[in-house]
């Protein structure tokens, strides 16, 4: 069933865990002061209490955020909301450990009532397979009028091949960002083609055939461009042959894997809606994933389609007047108890999932 949606409104109104003002750019923080309130942020990132680690310094000094509040949402997995006057932007931030046994990805497409045919629906429509509990979501690739996306995608049980970037993932086989091989087909079975991308967390290697869906397990997403290519910006050349989608400022949504932390990073940046959010360039998105910590990523649609779910409510705040658009597909983030049995993470034991806290609404008193 599709799961509830009623605006979480993080950056107006979400009861967030911790809330950590940072000083504007005219007023910053003594040092000393600023370390102080950076190793108070900092813990262990799974304890009870719903701290998130802070953000890279990097990503600090590029955002110099205003407001900068953090939130626990599951086991291994947490968010940011960062409003900076520098854009102006407001900007929504989930991080995963794929080292977790019980972290899983899901690609799920929109699909009419029954199933057989492709759709548009909201990503607050859309939800990942039952035996998954979903913590967090994106909207997936661009897309036809009728709903079937432009690039690839498997979802375990259907798969299309065209030729364009992709991220795929499979529980033991690691995570990729890259090209595909030249061809295009669809259908239920069968091999899908060949990722001569690069899976951050292996060395790099020739072209892996991707196995069949379902039974071998590969999530795969399309989008355009990849932004980052083993730690490389790659989008200057999308920016200035086609200025008007890669060089202005728009709603973005894009996906990154850091390679050393075994950690997936969701971002979705608001925009049209100045003097809040006025939205990035295609560069600004790579470097703002490179500042994270990303070795690679790749921007997904963006515009009217740029949404973030935390917990099956809209987190973000969609550019369409009429709020989220109906899209092709979503990318879920998702925790799998069952995939633990007999087994603990790589990072430690599995800890139960804290409660989001229901506090007042935070102030935006400084503009965000």
């Amino acid at each position: 069933m599709p799961l509830a949606a009623s605006p979480l409104t993080l950056d107006s109104g979400l009861a967030l865990a911790a809330s950590l003002p940072i000083a504007r750019r005219r007023s910053r923080l003594a040092p000393a002061a600023l370390a102080a309130v950076l190793v108070a942020a900092c813990g262990v990132p799974d304890r009870p209490g719903g701290l998130a680690p802070p953000l890279a310094q990097p990503a600090l000094e590029m955002l110099e955020p205003d407001t900068l509040r953090s939130l626990r949402v599951g086991d291994g997995v947490f968010y940011w909301y960062a409003w900076s006057a520098k854009g102006p932007w407001a900007i929504h931030m989930v991080s995963a450990d794929l080292s977790r046994c019980d972290v899983s990805l899901a690609v799920v497409p929109a699909l009419a009532d029954g199933g057989a045919a492709r759709t548009r629906r909201r990503v607050s429509e859309m939800s990942p397979p039952p035996e998954v509990v979903g913590v967090a979501a994106v909207n997936g690739d661009f897309f036809t009028p009728g709903g079937r996306p432009l690039g690839a995608e498997s979802t375990g049980s259907a798969w299309q091949w065209t030729g364009r970037p992709v991220f795929a993932w499979r529980r033991d086989g690691g995570a990729w960002i890259g090209a595909q091989d030249e061809g295009a087909g669809t259908g239920s079975g069968g091999d899908v083609g060949m990722l001569r991308g690069h899976r951050p967390t292996e060395p790099e290697r020739p072209g892996r055939r991707v196995p069949r869906p379902g039974s071998d397990g590969w999530q795969v997403l399309g989008g355009y461009p990849v932004l980052l290519d083993a730690d490389q910006p790659a989008v200057a050349g999308v920016a200035a042959a086609r200025p008007e989608f890669g060089a202005l400022r728009h709603p973005r949504t894009g996906i990154g894997v850091d390679a050393d932390a075994e950690r997936l990073w969701m971002v979705v940046v608001d925009g049209r809606q100045e003097p809040r959010s006025a939205g990035m360039t295609l560069p600004e998105l790579a470097e703002l994933m490179a500042s994270l910590g990303a070795d690679h990523a790749l921007n997904l649609d963006g515009g009217g389609s740029s949404t973030m779910l935390l917990r099956g409510r809209v987190a973000n705040r969609p550019s369409d007047a009429a709020g989220e658009r109906p899209v092709a597909n979503s990318l879920w983030l998702a925790q799998d108890r069952s995939a633990c049995t007999g087994q603990v993470s790589r990072r430690g034991p599995r800890r139960g999932t804290a409660e989001v806290p229901a506090e007042p609404e935070p102030s935006l008193a400084s503009g965000g």
